[in-house]
C-alpha cells in the first residue's frame, strides 16, 4: 500500500485514482498520499451562505502613477472583507463525485482491514489504458481490470475472485462531503449523506443514483452484467452484491450533471476492449521520443518521466478548460485553475501532436472573457485583464498575490501563435483574432508613460512570475517585459495577416516599452530589486528571469552574452531546493536555447525534492502537494524543444552530441 504510488485512470475530463486494490477502497489510508479522488470538469459545488458576497467587497487600491487601482486582495478572516474574500476562494470549489470501493468480508463476514491485504501486485498497463491489480485476501486471489472508457465519464471495471462465489466481495459506491479546505483529500464524510441521495432501478442489473448537495444536483448509474442482488443502503452511499455462483463480475459506474447527458451504456467487456483500441491510436500517432540508442545512464529516466508525463497529462489535462494543477486526481487551491500555468498546462500538447487539445483551452478563454473584462474596466484599462485563479466560467477569485501577477495576460496570443504556426489558415486568423486584440489591448494601455525615463512601465501593481517581490514597488521584471514586446509584437503581426494596418498606439508602446533591466552584466529579476542575486529572499521560487530566453524566442534588445552570464548565475547561486517543478524545465528551455545541451539535461533531472518523479510519475512538491502536473507539462514541453528546435535553435540540437536521440511527430516552439 505505497500512498504516493496510487494510480489513476481516465479521459481528460474525467479521472479516477484508485489504491492497491484497483478500486478506492481505503481512502483514509490514502488521505495523506495521493487522495483517492473521482473528478470531472463538470462538477463543481458551492457551501451555502447567508450572505451574498461579491468580488466588490474584497478590494485593496494600490497607488500607481497618480491613480488608485482596485485589486482583489485577502484580509484577516475575521473582517467583512476577509469573509468574503474566503467565501471567493473557496468557491465554487471542483466536487469529488463519489468513491466506487470494495466491500470485502473475512470468513467471518467483518470487512478486512489494510493489514488483510496481501500478495499486492498492481500494473499500470499504458498500452492498453488499464490498471491490472492482482491481491489476496484469506488466501483468496483477486484479479481486477480498471478503466475509464474514452467517450464517457464512466468507470469499467472487471474482476474475477472465489470471493464472488461466497457473497464475500461486493462493490459499494460511497459519497464524501467538501471539506472546503484548501486540500480536499476526499475523506470526509456526513452523518447525514444518505438524505441526499435517492437511488433507483431502472431494469436488472441497472440503478441510477441521484445526489443532492446543497444546490449542485448530479447522477450515478451503476450497470453489471450480472444479476446484482438487492441495493443495499449505507451510510455514505450504496453496495451491491453479485448473486449467482460466478468468479468473474463485470460492472460499471458513470456519472452525469444530468440523467439525459449519461452516455449509452455499454457492455463492460466491450468497453474494455474500446478503451484499449483508444490507447492503442493514442500511443501510435502523436509524438514520441526513442532513448533506446543512448548509453548514457540518465536517458532511460528521461524516457520514464516522458512516458508516464504522456499518458498523466492525458488523464488529467486534455479536456476542454485548463486544469487545476493537481488535475483531476484530487483538489488543491480547491479544485481551481490558475491561468498563468495554462502555458505548462497546454502547450506540451500542440508540441507534441495534439494542438486540438490547446485549442480546447484557448477556445475557454472566450467563456472567461467576461470575466477579464469586468477586471479591466473596474481598474480603469481598455481590453481584458486575464485571470489568474478561477473557476470554471471564469470567475475571479480575491489573492493578494493573484491579483497581482502579469504573466498569464499574453498566454492567449502565444497559444494563438502557436497553433498557427503549426497549421497556418485564414479560418484560424478569425477565429482567434477576438481573443488576440483585446488581450493585445489591456498590453498596450497597461504600461504607464513615466516622463522622466521617457519609457513605458510595469508596475507598480505587478507582481513577478517569480514572487518575491510586493505589489506596492515592483518596477518593471524582466520576463514580463520581454513577453508584453513580444505578445504586442505578434498581435501586431496578426493584424497585418488579417490585412488590417498596425495598430499606431501600439507600435508607440513597443517603442517605449523599458528595455530589461541589467546590472553587472545580469539580467536583473526587476528593475526595483538591484540586489537580485545577493538577496537570499530573491534566490528561490522561479528563477523567472530565464523565461525570457527559455519560455520566449529573442526579443528586440535581449542580449544572449547577458542571458548566458545570467544563467551561468542562477545555476550557481540558485536556492534550487525552494523552487517548484517547472523551473527546471524552463532552465532547460534556456540552457538548449544557448547551446548548452548538457545543462539542458542536467536541468531536467536535477536531484532536488521538488523534481522528484514518484513511481508512478507524478512529479512530487511537498507534504500537501504531492504532484504537480505543471511539472510534468513543462518536462514534456523541453524535450519536444530539444529534438524538434524552436527559433534560433535547430532540431536534434538539445541534447549532448553523442546521444543518438530518435523522434517523430514532435514540433518546433516558437
Amino acid at each position: 500500500m505505497d500512498t504516493l504510488g496510487a494510480l489513476s485512470v481516465g479521459n481528460g475530463r474525467f479521472a479516477v485514482t484508485v489504491d492497491a486494490t484497483g478500486l478506492q477502497t481505503f481512502p483514509e489510508r490514502y488521505r495523506n498520499g495521493i487522495p483517492l479522488g473521482t473528478l470531472s470538469e463538470w462538477g463543481w459545488h458551492s457551501f451555502p451562505a447567508d450572505t451574498v458576497y461579491s468580488i466588490g467587497q474584497t478590494l485593496r487600491p494600490t497607488a500607481s502613477h497618480g491613480r488608485q487601482v482596485p485589486y482583489a486582495v485577502q484580509w484577516p478572516a475575521d473582517t467583512p472583507a476577509g469573509r468574503a474574500a474566503d467565501y471567493l476562494r473557496q468557491n465554487p470549489h471542483r466536487l469529488h463525485l463519489g468513491q466506487v470501493g470494495w466491500d470485502i468480508r473475512g470468513a467471518d463476514g467483518t470487512l478486512v482491514r489494510v493489514e488483510d491485504i496481501t500478495d499486492i501486485r498492481q500494473e499500470l498497463d499504458l498500452w492498453n489504458g488499464h490498471v491490472l491489480t492482482h491481491f489476496t485476501v484469506g488466501g483468496a486471489p483477486v484479479r481486477v481490470t480498471t478503466a475509464v472508457r474514452q467517450d464517457a465519464d464512466e468507470l469499467v471495471v472487471k474482476v474475477e475472485s472465489p470471493l464472488l462465489a461466497t457473497g464475500r466481495l461486493a462493490v459499494k459506491v460511497s459519497y464524501p462531503y467538501p471539506t472546503g479546505e484548501w486540500l480536499d483529500e476526499a475523506a470526509n464524510y456526513d452523518q447525514e449523506e444518505q438524505e441526499r441521495l435517492n437511488a433507483s432501478q431502472s431494469r436488472s442489473g441497472n440503478w441510477l443514483i441521484q445526489r443532492q448537495i446543497d444546490t449542485t444536483t448530479y447522477f450515478t448509474r451503476f450497470q453489471t452484467t450480472n444479476r446484482a442482488a438487492g441495493i443495499d443502503s449505507l451510510p455514505y452511499g450504496y453496495r451491491w452484491t453479485p448473486s449467482g455462483g460466478d468468479s468473474t463480475w463485470t460492472f460499471a459506474v458513470a456519472f452525469a450533471p444530468d440523467a439525459p447527458s449519461l452516455a449509452p451504456a455499454a457492455a463492460p467487456l466491450e468497453a474494455l476492449e474500446e478503451i484499449a483500441r483508444a490507447y492503442h491510436q493514442y500511443w501510435t500517432t502523436n509524438g514520441i521520443i526513442d532513448f533506446g540508442a543512448v548509453t548514457d545512464p540518465r536517458a532511460a529516466e528521461l524516457e520514464r518521466r516522458m512516458v508516464l508525463s504522456r499518458y498523466l497529462t492525458h488523464v488529467n489535462s486534455s479536456g476542454s478548460m485548463p486544469p487545476q494543477e493537481t488535475g483531476l486526481t484530487y483538489n488543491s487551491w480547491y479544485g481551481k485553475p490558475h491561468l498563468e500555468m495554462a502555458w505548462w498546462h497546454g502547450v506540451h500538447f500542440a508540441l507534441w501532436g495534439e494542438p486540438e487539445v490547446l485549442a480546447r483551452h484557448l477556445d475557454w478563454h472566450f467563456r472567461a472573457l467576461p470575466g477579464a473584462h469586468a477586471i479591466a474596466v473596474r481598474q480603469g484599462f481598455r481590453g481584458v485583464r486575464w485571470q489568474k485563479m478561477t473557476d470554471p466560467d471564469g470567475g475571479e477569485t480575491a489573492s493578494s498575490v493573484g491579483s497581482y501577477l502579469l504573466w498569464q495576460q499574453p498566454h492567449p496570443i502565444y497559444f494563438a501563435e502557436l497553433l498557427y504556426q503549426l497549421s497556418p489558415s485564414d479560418s484560424l486568423l478569425s477565429r482567434y483574432a477576438p481573443l488576440v486584440d483585446t488581450t493585445a489591448a489591456f498590453m498596450a494601455d497597461f504600461p504607464h508613460y513615466d516622463a522622466e525615463r521617457g519609457q513605458r512601465v510595469l508596475g507598480p501593481g505587478v507582481i513577478a512570475a517569480q514572487e518575491r517581490f510586493g505589489a506596492d514597488t515592483t518596477l518593471n521584471t524582466t520576463f514580463e517585459l520581454a513577453y508584453w514586446r513580444w505578445g504586442l509584437t505578434t498581435a501586431q503581426q496578426w493584424r497585418e495577416r488579417r490585412g488590417l494596418p498596425r495598430r499606431d498606439d501600439w507600435d508607440r508602446v513597443i517603442a517605449a516599452l523599458a528595455p530589461l533591466p541589467v546590472q553587472d552584466s545580469l539580467y536583473l529579476a526587476a528593475a526595483s530589486a538591484p540586489d537580485s542575486y545577493t538577496n537570499p529572499r530573491y534566490l528561490t521560487d522561479h528563477p523567472s528571469v530565464l523565461a525570457a530566453y527559455g519560455l520566449l524566442p529573442a526579443t528586440e534588445g535581449l542580449d544572449t552574452a547577458i542571458m548566458a552570464r545570467t544563467l551561468d548565475t542562477i545555476w550557481k547561486v540558485w536556492q534550487w531546493e525552494e523552487t517548484w517543478g517547472w523551473d527546471f524545465p524552463l532552465t532547460a528551455f534556456t540552457a538548449a536555447r544557448m547551446g548548452q545541451a548538457e545543462r539542458a539535461v542536467d536541468a531536467l533531472l536535477m536531484e532536488v525534492p521538488k523534481n522528484h518523479y514518484l513511481k508512478n510519475g507524478h512529479n512530487y512538491q511537498r507534504s500537501n502537494l504531492r504532484i504537480y502536473l505543471p511539472g510534468n507539462g513543462g518536462f514534456l514541453a523541453a524535450l519536444a524543444m530539444m529534438c524538434a528546435g524552436a527559433a534560433g535553435l535547430p532540431g536534434g540540437s538539445g541534447f549532448p552530441p553523442d546521444w543518438d536521440v530518435r523522434w517523430e511527430g514532435l514540433q518546433p516552439a516558437l
